[in-house]
């Protein structure tokens, strides 16, 4: 009976939907684990440096939000990919 219904769906395509849905999660999901952990590591690396020295809070915030920037545009590349992997 599995083999039927694993034969009918092959045939309709939606076990190949289902498998690209899948893929294309899994394809976000590690796109997403980078830059989550760059942004953690910038992040922290500011609050420690202006800890050290409160009169730097200005520079340390702007060079912290370019990084963040930069690492986040890594997330908004696998989230394209994610759009291309479940489309193709």
């Amino acid at each position: 009976m599995l083999r039927l219904l694993i034969l009918a769906q092959t045939q309709s395509g939606e076990l190949k939907s289902g498998l690209q849905a899948i893929g294309a999660g899994i394809v976000y999901g590690a796109a997403a684990i980078g830059p989550g952990i760059g942004i953690g590591y910038v992040v922290g690396s500011a609050i420690q440096a202006m800890a050290r020295q409160p009169e730097m809070q200005g520079p340390i915030r702007t060079t912290m939000f370019l990084g963040v920037a930069f690492a986040e545009a890594l997330a908004l590349f696998g989230f394209v990919l994610f759009f291309l992997a479940k489309s193709g």
